[in-house]
């Protein structure tokens, strides 16, 4: 833990130098892919989302989906993770800080649901996007004290993840729905190998069922459809997903169903044309998947989508993303530009 508090700390000092200096800085200072005018248009994504902080400590969308405090918080919070700071170091410390607390703030101490039940219908998608974030934040944290109580919301909130898993070994909107479908699953499931990778116990029975889920959501074209429990067709977005957290989990194209679906999302998902109807979303993973993935098929795909994505940037740094809202678009656009910088532990090869 130390070792990789110091290795962040370093890179948060490198990036702010970066960030600083603007149109001087050198390309070759850059992680292979970036350049400046990707640098310069993370600064200004970074800029716009810490001016629509929540006094609170939080973010609201501000889309036709609903606000989803946790939810937000929990992605815009790993966009600044993946630049470098921390609790208490790098240039947006404070935002981080008071997102962590808020966060802390708002998980039930009884069940361990992460969520602003009056604002989140849907606690699920929250409760995992937070939980990845609090467990990438757990091991930058200086204050023991802080620490020990980021590590209780921690093991309460993997404790609900695991109790309310279905019998087919997936996870609904709800903690007590007791059914299952991919978007949900994909997210408990990173939350969770996110704590296991900062140290929380994990029951790897609970990611082993996950992985089995996802297994059993494949269609012959290698695509993975809405839920193991439908007929339906395979959908490129969940595919995307599903390969990244099977990346993430250690799963990799020597298992041949990861292949087959790799294959199936890089033939039917696009970088500048959205034929999913969850473009963002797609990315989110899609970026994840061929980043763990490396090589030719990363580097093309990176110069690619970083165009398309400082195309579409808009004047006030912000993105749209798939008509959610923009701290949505700009914390997933982020995440994306970011991810060369690895600093983030989840995303990290």
């Amino acid at each position: 833990m130390i070792r990789f508090r110091t290795k962040v700390q370093a890179a948060s000092v490198l990036f702010a130098a970066l960030l600083g200096r603007g149109a001087h800085a050198q390309d070759q200072a850059y992680p292979p892919g970036v350049n400046r005018e990707i640098h310069e248009a993370i600064g200004r994504g970074l800029e716009f989302l810490k001016g629509s902080q929540g006094a609170d400590g939080c973010w609201r969308n501000a889309g036709g989906y609903g606000s989803y405090p946790a939810a937000m918080t929990g992605l815009a919070g790993m966009a600044f993770i993946a630049s470098g700071s921390t609790p208490s170091r790098g240039r947006y410390w404070e935002q981080v800080r008071k997102s962590v607390d808020f966060l802390m703030k708002n998980a039930d101490a009884n069940s361990g649901v992460i969520s602003v039940p009056q604002e989140e219908g849907r606690s699920m998608y929250g409760h995992g996007f937070s939980l990845l974030y609090l467990a990438s934040v757990y091991g930058m944290e200086e204050d023991i004290k802080r620490q020990e109580k980021l590590q209780r919301v921690l093991t309460k909130a993997c404790k609900l993840i695991e109790n309310s898993q279905s019998g087919a070994g997936g996870w609904l909107y709800t903690p007590d729905s007791g059914g299952d479908e991919g978007s949900v699953t994909v997210t408990q499931v990173q939350a969770l190998r996110a704590c296991r990778q900062a140290g929380i116990v994990v029951s790897a029975k609970t990611i082993d069922r996950a992985i089995n889920y996802i297994k059993k959501c494949q269609n012959a074209d290698g695509g993975i459809k809405y839920s193991a429990g439908s007929g339906g067709e395979s959908r490129p977005a969940i595919s995307a997903a599903g390969v990244a957290v099977l990346y993430n989990a250690g799963v990799y194209d020597d298992q041949p169903f990861v292949e087959k679906a790799i294959k199936y999302v890089m033939k039917h998902v696009q970088v500048s044309t959205d034929n999913t109807g969850h473009h963002f979303y797609t990315h989110l993973y899609y970026a994840q998947a061929l980043y763990q993935r490396g090589g030719k098929d990363w580097n093309d795909y990176f110069a690619k989508m970083a165009a398309w994505l400082v195309k579409q940037q808009r004047k006030d740094g912000s993105w749209d993303g798939d008509g959610v809202g923009s701290v949505y678009g700009t914390a997933i656009a982020l995440t994306i530009l970011q991810l060369p910088y690895s600093l983030a532990p989840i995303y990290q090869r």
